[in-house]
């Protein structure tokens, strides 16, 4: 299991000094949305030369599919290691990402978003007629059958994804709390222990360690139990 620490602050200097922080630690960076559109692709240069850390750009694509397989392209060309993408753009989006990258000389990981981790049941089954369980499962079987190399979900469909797919399908799962920490806009969240009994192969953690009062010392205790 690997932790990928999530850079969700609000400033560029803050997130950089966070990072300085985990110098030499056996963590990836999430850089997410907001952080990608202040900073500008630069910023994952500057982060890699920060201690050569592993780079999860995480901008959940999701677009027709051509669109999508552009971005997918243009994102290669940064160098980071994985991506995201939305199962819900379909199997023809999924298959023609996978596609253009595999073209490639080198590709990042290419993950597919399940059911974001902030819906409730009925907030979930609203918008997609569904139940988040029924609803993952047939998005896992649609990103496997298009080659992508697994699924971001939460902590409590990670062991159904594997039952569906392989053991060797990725599951990334966001939403960890690992000393109890409040949910704050996450709904469906779990403990390190239920991480590591649904084989999440990558865990995230954002709050709980930028807004510690020694992010280091509590990233060694993530590391340590996991």
């Amino acid at each position: 299991m690997k932790l990928c620490v999530a850079l969700d602050l609000p400033s560029r200097n803050e997130n950089l000094v966070l990072v300085r922080e985990l110098s030499g630690l056996d963590v990836w960076l999430k850089v997410g949305l907001r952080s990608f559109l202040r900073d500008g692709a630069g910023i994952l240069s500057e982060l890699k030369g920060l201690g050569g850390f592993k780079i999860f750009l995480d901008l959940k694509l999701h677009d027709i599919p051509n669109t999508m397989a552009d971005a997918a392209e243009v994102i290669a060309a940064l160098d980071v290691d994985m991506i995201t993408l939305h199962a819900s753009a379909g199997e023809r989006a999924m298959c023609e990402v996978m596609s253009r990258l595999n073209a490639l000389s080198k590709r990042p990981l290419v993950l597919a978003v399940s059911a974001l981790t902030s819906f409730k049941a009925d907030e979930f089954s609203a918008v997609y007629n569904d139940s988040v369980e029924n609803a993952v499962r047939k998005f896992s079987l649609s990103a496997h059958r298009a080659g992508l190399d697994g699924m971001v979900c939460s902590v409590f469909e990670s062991a159904l994804i594997k039952d569906v797919t392989s053991d060797e399908f990725l599951t990334l799962t966001p939403g960890i709390r690992p000393f109890g920490e409040s949910t704050n806009d996450q709904s469906r969240v779990a403990s390190l222990d239920d991480a590591k009994s649904a084989k999440s192969d990558f865990i995230v953690v954002g709050r709980p360690i930028y807004k510690a009062q020694n992010p280091r010392e509590i990233t060694q205790k993530i590391l340590a139990q996991i």
